[in-house]
Formats: C-alpha cells, structure tokens, sequence
C-alpha cells in the first residue's frame, strides 16, 4: 500500500472515531446510563445497621417559620435516585422548592417503583428520626408549610455507624 493510501486509511480512521458513541456516564458518575432503575442499586438500603438520624425543621423564608406538614421520607442515594432528584429539585445536596413547582417536572422512567426501599416517619413538634440505617448515603424529603403552599425540603445526608444530627 502506498503511503497515500495509508494516510487516507489513517485520516478515515480519525474521523470514524471521531463519530463514535462514548458512554456519557456509569452508575458511578450519574450519566444517562446511571439514571436507569434498577433494584440492586438499593439493596444495600434494605439491612439494617448502627446508624441513625435525628432530625429536625428550622425553616424560614422571608421571616416565616415553616413547620412539617406530613411524614419525612428517606429514599436511598443510588445512580437512579440521583439523577431524579436532580431533575425534581435541581440539586443532590440541598434544596427548598415549592411542592406545586416539583410536581410540574417530569423525571426519566417515573413509573420505576422504587417505594419499598424509602423509609417514612412521622414529623412531631419539628423534629423526627430514623434509627437502624446502614451505613451509606440517603436523601431526606420533607414538605413544610407556613400556612401556604407547601415547599419540599430536600437533603442529602451520610450514615456511618452512628447518630447524625440534621436541621432541615
């Protein structure tokens, strides 16, 4: 072969790869890929463990105390998780958004039922707890009130072996 035709083999081969698909993200970088439900990215959420939390509301915005208007869920940080809360929320760490704001977003795959695996309690005078966690990442959702329409609070919080204390 001469030495053109092995540039223009080379230069194809350039521009060939150059239109080829790369994975955008794995479970581990929360790309389109990660965003797929699947059950065993949850399961580590279903033992249980020496880890708690102990939260609490203080919300306020615009000098108004926001108190908890309904259970407090805990939803396991998985790839799938992630990339659906950052749809609804617009954040994986924090966020406080109107409740009627995260019903109008639409979340790739909404129909998983990833349900049996977030953990729900009860919200008295302010302040609530989840006893018996494995160790691992979670997201705490809370919607408060203040009178008026409802803001979900959002947090993403980390267990390891022991009590963790949140303020929401």
């Amino acid at each position: 072969m001469s030495a053109r035709h092995l540039f223009l083999v080379a230069a194809l081969g350039a521009a060939l790869a150059g239109c080829a698909t790369v994975p955008t993200g794995d479970s581990a970088s929360g790309g389109a890929a990660a965003s797929a439900f699947r059950a065993e990215d949850f399961a580590w959420s279903a033992a249980s463990g020496r880890g708690s939390i102990d939260g609490r509301i203080a919300f306020n915005r615009g000098g108004q105390a926001f108190t908890c208007t309904g259970s407090v869920a805990l939803t396991p940080y998985t790839p799938y998780t992630r990339a659906r809360f950052q749809t609804l929320y617009g954040s994986t760490d924090r966020a406080a958004v109107p409740e009627a704001v995260v019903r109008t977003r639409t979340v790739e795959n909404p129909s998983a039922d990833y349900r049996s695996f977030v953990r729900s309690t009860t919200c008295e005078n302010g302040r609530f707890e989840f006893p018996g966690l494995p160790d691992g990442a979670w997201f705490i959702i809370s919607p408060v009130s203040a009178g008026g329409d409802r803001i979900v609070l959002m947090r993403r919080i980390v267990t390891r072996g022991g009590r963790v204390s949140v303020t929401l």
